[in-house]
């Protein structure tokens, strides 16, 4: 180990710099030997153990690799707290810091912080495995804030982490408590004021309640609101610590506020060079040494290309601890930035700035603080540098087209210290190419302040608001001055991005506007001359290219409305611009998102009907639950990496392994000739090879698998090995498919009622339409990637494997098919899985049966986790879908006869696609009487990934396309949709088109519950007040009913096993078939055993999900495993029961224990196996008639949005969810997932959208996936939520089919979202009103802001027509 050398020495940096660099970890000191450069600081953490730091991405989109470090400026005498995302941290980059994970807070033994507290009492925890990012955004936020933050900066901390859970509501309420707020809402009050007395306003509802109480009435049934936390305030604060809530919390290591801070030469593999230099100089010196090294600060773009796009840069400077570069210099003229100057200090500087200096100075600041706000997440905001963004020279840099636009210089600075000023506006040379010689570097950047009547405004526009890159944005800036009475256009700058490789300016139009009075004659003027001066190729990648054409002139059109507003008190245009005008440029306020949840508690027992919190959220909160990824690998352990298919359709020619053979920790590599046993495997029928044997069928199909001492060393050998192709015709879309007659064999479907024909040709039919509704497929986004660790036991007599999955006994029996051996000798277990959804139930599989093998032969523990990228590109989605429908109705809006084609995208194998279609076709009635049906249904073959199951497995695309037809009879009549839904609905008896007779049908009092909780008939006045006075923003409200059958359709599947052990302490563990995946099934399991023992919910013990204990059980799917396993556990608690009963008859015991006790000395078997299948099931499809599903859950949603339809953008404003779940087994963890599944059903609706290479789509490679992780493809975030998310549950109405009277909760919610697509459609109704269109319109889905603002017909779009209609994936 080398030691410190002194700073003369240093001044000849290099070889002979420190090879020391010390870090400490949660108040530990640690020694980071030379060597680890190519190391993140994730990588680091997990290797030694604290492994709630987790990896959802590696890109720095999720949050989840979230940890704080601490940094004490010598300079400042203070500590900067701030959270990074782990994965893209180089490990040396946190030299001399101190960095905090989620176990350094709190843990179960020693105790929970407050933030974990609070998150874990507030049901803010499911799946848990985004979890710790969300708790270490939150403590770093309190330790660096002074005062108790405001919810708007809580609600930005969590920009940059994402949940597929829980819908965030329960997040935000649960971190709330420690904000800047009115302390009578949360503080504790005396016990015996009343509600009346005490006149209390719940924070979450706004209207009076008792929920301050906090401890829920003992009654049968009470009106629930969820309780809040006590406020948490610190308990002291320091320069050096920041805020500190509880007396365990780790202080900053007075070593390292002792510590020089020194120089580093450091390396890592593959001949990686890390430098960290402390003076300009020492930066030249190396630039000039090394022309080629990066200069980073926080490697938030070089870790992106290092990682995602496989670039090599030899030679790493970090320029974080440069004095020069890290300049804040506040002049009389501007103010100067160091080109490493953080964003997140960027942002504090301007802010400051402008309640400091005068109004008309500060317009440049407030455009970049509004830009800087959308820019990116927090984490990486907090890391990344105003150089560093500049200099990557991106074409949708956020800040570029600002520097530009805003007469900013930028110093440059060469080997010799020579300086030269460049403007910005000329700084940028091509994609990607900057006016920096060989030897040069960015110094720093001066911004001039801006002048009377000069006017900056920045704009952006991209698929999600929160943490998302730039479709298009935009800096513009005009100067004018007064010449004879008017304001006339002295200069003017217009800098559009993500127009053109390269942030470019719009030079014609600016030579237009300069001498021009400011007025309607020179905007129209203008925009006629922007039209021909930016120019966007019909080819230019990204696509969406008459989106991005519009918002150039949309961007335009509300800069001049913006700066016409804002020269008030002066002669303007002013006058000119009517009222309704303005809202082009009205900003949105969004106000926190407040929830209310109303539900009754109707206990049984000890436990059921209790809202209980998640029974592993304290484990969750604290990091200490452990997923598949987190299990150690033995020392002889190795990790996989899969060999995948470059070509969507070929025959392999060879394979050439030899280059990975030669790679650093190659094990060994296996293609189809090494499977000992079978290599067919697949979900129903085995079409899928575990590796390609001949031909290729998608891109990412396996090939074949390579094993290596480490991942990277697997994941470089595997991109050594070269195969060799003869490429073959490929299909990609339904609509080639159903060309080519391409559909998977034996998978034509028919359903049918009444007469079709008849009733179409018959004079009962006032109308007959006919149509086609498409819609995208949906990535699953589970936020713990697919994994898989194998081991082989007795040298191979038996495999055992921990796997996330949905589904332990399709893992068991085809490993042991691929393997050759009884399903006897093979054991999957499964803890929780961080998020399924459907993504895990079969598409997990193929993993594992590629890992065991090198397991298998080698005699050794096989690690796979899969890459997000490679798991987005591989696992496939939810089906994308084609309707075709004809319908009849009468004059009043009765539905008579529906005529429906169905085709689903299942990929290149069968998997559940055929399944997937079947719901498909049962739920394209959703809730509606229509008395003569035929539904034809086909599954396509096409050569992309197998698409799979995912939440709601079809039911939501069936639906949708009802509730479009059901819209368009609307327009045709015009009426509302709301007025034909109602007309329409089934109802008690009602015969379903597969004829199945409906029984307790709770969708009348559910509807009318809605209608009355909402308001309809006011919030449908107030929407079109609103639009009448806003011309281009514009609200719509809709309302729609759901109704999902539970069951399996498959009818062998229903049928579930449990196993209960009662031990002498009196405590009993159980363990069932089912797999937590965050739905609170174990918790509902538990509470089940406790309510029937009559002991507390902690007397009970849920073990992990195995196949050696529970065999051959079905998969967790079809929201069903609560009714059936609940039902299984039960039955072995009531056998316990009846064999106890005598012992207990005895004599009165004291406890449960006791009677255990005295069980177990009469010899009484305290262990039992319960069983369950579902009666009464059964289907057939040659008659088209059974019952199908056992009942049914009924729901209906509203919702109301906002929309710009100048940009797309959209809000939330409102949404209120009612479902009848019968007596609900745990009404918070219903809550919860009513909440999670209306957001992710949010996503597919409005946000989500895949883009293949396919026709559609020609500027991506044939048959890749564009959208394969967290940059391109955009789930909601907490920005997405409603602003105000109301969730009832219908209170008295017992299920009699299921347990307890409850009924299942997970799939039904999803397809209520589409209230919110449905009121964007309103909105986008009344916009295309105003330019005197009536007509019906398709909308698909997902509704983004370019299929809103493109169906939004204005004066912009209006060339295009009113039938365009942007490309989608299908």
């Amino acid at each position: 180990m080398g030691s410190l050398k002194s700073e003369d020495i240093l001044e000849q940096i290099g070889e002979e710099a420190s090879k020391e660099a010390i870090l400490y970890v949660n108040g530990s000191r640690k020694v980071l030997p030379d060597g680890l450069a190519h190391l993140t600081l994730l990588e680091y953490l997990r290797r030694i153990g604290l492994t709630g730091t987790k990896l959802g991405c590696g890109e720095g989109g999720c949050g989840a690799c979230t940890v704080m470090v601490s940094h004490y400026n010598h300079r400042m005498k203070k500590c900067s707290h701030y959270a990074i995302n782990a994965c893209l941290a180089p490990l040396y980059s946190v030299e001399g810091m101190h960095v905090i994970t989620v176990e350094g807070i709190g843990n179960r033994a020693q105790g929970l912080h407050p933030v974990q507290e609070s998150l874990a009492r507030a049901h803010g925890s499911q799946c848990g495995f985004c979890t710790p990012g969300f708790i270490m955004s939150m403590y770093a936020l309190l330790r660096s804030s002074q005062s108790p933050p405001s919810e708007e900066q809580i609600d930005e901390c969590l920009s940059g982490n994402l949940c597929r859970c829980t819908g965030y509501r329960p997040i935000l309420d649960a971190f709330r408590v420690f904000a800047k707020t009115e302390d009578s809402l949360y503080g504790p009050q005396p016990a015996s004021l009343s509600v009346e007395e005490s006149n209390f306003v719940c924070p979450s509802t706004g209207k009076p309640c008792s929920c301050r109480s906090g401890s829920p009435v003992d009654s049968e049934t009470t009106r629930e609101c969820i309780p809040r936390p006590q406020k948490y305030e610190a308990v002291s604060y320091s320069e050096v610590d920041g805020n500190l809530f509880a007396d365990k919390e780790l202080i900053f290591p007075p070593e390292l506020l002792l510590r020089k801070m020194s120089c580093l030469s450091l390396s890592g593999v593959n001949g990686l060079k890390w430098y960290k230099p402390l003076r300009l100089k020492q930066v030249l010196e190396l630039k000039s040494r090394y022309p080629d090294a990066k200069l980073l600060v926080g490697n938030t773009e070089v870790g992106i290309e290092m990682r995602l796009k496989r670039i090599h840069y030899p030679v790493l400077i970090s320029t974080m601890h440069v004095p020069e570069l890290n300049v804040l210099n506040v002049k009389d003229d501007g103010v100067e930035i160091g080109a490493a100057v953080r964003l997140s200090d960027l942002s504090t500087i301007f802010r400051k700035v402008v309640t400091e200096r005068a109004y008309h100075e500060t317009s440049t600041c407030k455009a970049f603080i509004e830009q800087l706000k959308w820019f990116a997440g927090t984490q990486i905001k907090n890391v990344a540098s105003v150089g560093g963004n500049i200099c990557t020279a991106s074409p949708i840099s956020d800040l570029n087209p600002l520097w530009m636009a805003s007469r900013a210089k930028f110093r440059v600075i060469d080997g010799k210290g020579n300086i030269r000023i460049v403007l910005a506006e000329n700084f940028f040379l091509g994609y990607r190419k900057v006016d920096l010689a060989s030897g040069e570097i960015l110094l720093s950047v001066f911004l001039p302040w801006s002048r009377r009547l000069e006017y900056v405004k920045e704009f952006k526009q991209a698929h999600r608001r929160d943490d998302d890159i730039a479709i298009v944005n935009a800096g513009m800036r005009v100067f004018l001055e007064k010449k004879d009475g008017d304001l006339v256009v002295a200069d003017a700058s217009i800098v559009y991005g993500g127009v053109a490789p390269l942030s470019i300016a719009a030079r014609q139009t600016k030579e237009f506007l300069i001498g021009k009075t400011w007025n309607q004659e020179l905007l129209q003027g203008a925009l006629k001359v922007l039209r021909s001066d930016i120019i966007i190729k019909e080819d230019a990648p990204g696509g969406m290219v008459e989106f991005r054409r519009s918002l150039t002139l949309s961007f335009f059109f509300k800069f001049f409305l913006w700066v016409s507003q804002e020269m008030d008190g002066m002669r303007s245009i002013k006058e000119e611009i009517p009222s309704s005008q303005l809202s082009a440029i009205k900003p949105f306020q969004r106000s926190s998102v407040t929830g209310c949840q109303d539900y009754e508690i109707v206990k049984q027992g000890t436990a059921v009907g209790s809202p209980e919190v998640h029974l592993s959220s304290r484990l969750q909160v604290t990091g200490e639950a452990e997923y598949a990824d987190d299990t150690p690998l033995p020392p002889n352990g190795l990790n996989a990496a899969l060999v995948l298919s470059r070509k969507p359709h070929a025959r392999i020619i060879s394979v050439d392994a030899s280059g990975a053979k030669s790679s650093p920790g190659f094990a060994g590599i296996f293609l189809a000739k090494d499977v000992p046993g079978k290599n067919k495997i697949g979900a129903v029928i085995d079409d899928e090879e575990v590796f390609a044997a001949e031909f290729v069928s998608c891109v990412g199909q396996v090939i074949g698998v390579v094993v290596a001492d480490t991942q990277e060393n697997a994941k470089l050998a595997a991109r050594k090995v070269h195969v060799e192709y003869e490429e073959l015709p490929a299909i990609f879309s339904i609509e080639d498919a159903i060309k080519a007659k391409s559909f998977h064999p034996n998978t034509e479907k028919f359903l049918g009622k009444g007469d079709v024909d008849l009733c179409f040709q018959s004079d009962e039919c006032y109308k007959v339409i006919q149509g086609e509704v498409q819609m995208g497929g949906q990535e699953h986004f589970y936020l713990e990637p697919q994994s898989t660790v194998i081991w082989t036991v007795d040298g191979g007599n038996e495999v055992h494997m921990v796997s996330s999955t949905q589904c332990p006994q399709k893992h068991q029996k085809y490993v042991a098919d691929v393997l050759g051996l009884p399903m006897s000798k093979v054991v999957c277990r499964t803890k929780r899985i961080g998020g399924g959804f459907g993504g895990k139930e079969t598409r997990s599989v193929f993993l594992a049966a590629a890992a065991c093998v090198p397991s298998y032969i080698l005699n050794k523990p096989v690690k796979i986790t899969l890459d997000r990228d490679v798991d987005m590109m591989i696992t496939g989605q939810r089906h994308s879908f084609l309707g075709k429908y004809k319908v009849g109705f009468t004059k009043e809006g009765k539905v008579l006869a529906l005529d429906l084609e169905l085709y689903n995208n299942a990929g290149n194998s069968l998997d559940l696609s055929l399944a997937v279609l079947e719901r498909a076709m049962f739920s394209s009635d959703n809730a509606y009487e229509i008395p003569n049906m035929r539904i034809n249904g086909r599954v396509c073959f096409t050569n992309l990934p197998s698409n799979t199951a995912f939440r709601g497995f079809g039911t939501p695309q069936g639906m949708l396309i009802a509730e479009n037809w059901i819209q368009r009879i609307a327009v045709e009549l015009k009426k509302s949709p709301e007025e034909i839904r109602e007309m329409n609905f089934q109802g008690e008896g009602s015969v379903t088109h597969y004829g199945q007779q409906l029984q307790h049908c709770t969708l009348d009092p559910l509807w009318n519950a809605l209608k009355e909780s909402c308001n309809f008939s006011n919030a449908r006045e107030e929407a079109d007040r609103f639009n009448l006075q806003n011309r281009w923003k514009k609200r719509g409200v809709a309302m729609v009913p759901t109704k999902f059958g539970i069951s399996f359709t498959v009818k062998f599947l229903n049928q579930a096993g449990a196993l209960v052990h009662i031990y002498t302490d009196g405590t009993v563990l159980v363990t069932h078939g089912g797999v937590e995946m965050g739905q609170g099934l174990h918790t509902k399991i538990a509470q089940v055993a406790a309510s029937s023992f009559n002991i507390p919910l902690t007397s009970v013990f849920i073990s992990d999900t195995s196949t050696d204990k529970i065999p051959n059980a079905s998969a967790t799917a079809a929201s069903a495993s609560s009714d059936m396993y609940g039902a299984a556990v039960l039955d072995a608690c009531e056998q316990l029961k009846a064999r106890m009963a005598p012992i207990a008859s005895r004599k009165n015991f004291t406890s449960f224990a006791e009677l255990a006790i005295a069980c177990h000395a009469e010899r009484i078997d305290l262990s039992a196996h319960g069983f369950y299948i579902v009666p009464d099931l059964g289907f057939d499809w040659k008659t088209g008639k059974g019952n199908l599903f056992s009942y049914f859950t009924y729901g209906a949603a509203f919702a109301e949005v906002e929309i710009d339809t100048l940009t797309g953008d959209f809000h939330t404003r409102a949404a209120n969810v009612f479902l009848d779940l019968g007596y609900s087994m745990n009404p918070a963890i219903d809550v919860g997932q009513i909440e999670g599944a209306f957001i992710q059903g949010l996503g597919w609706f409005a946000l989500e959208e895949l883009k293949w290479g396919d026709a559609a789509h020609k500027w991506i490679p044939p048959g890749c996936l564009y959208t394969c992780g967290p940059g391109s493809y955009k789930i909601p975030s907490v920005n997405d939520v409603p602003m105000k998310f109301s969730v009832s549950i219908l209170k008295g109405h017992p299920n009699v089919k299921a347990i307890h009277s409850s009924k299942a909760v997970g799939e039904p919610p999803f397809f209520l979202a589409s209230s919110v697509f449905f009121a964007i459609k309103d909105a986008i109704i009344a916009a295309r009103a105003d330019a005197g269109l009536t007509d019906w319109f398709p909308l698909d889905n997902p509704a983004t802001p370019e299929r809103i603002r493109m169906a939004c017909l204005d004066e912009f779009t209006a060339p295009l027509g009113s039938d365009f209609r942007p490309k989608l994936s299908v």
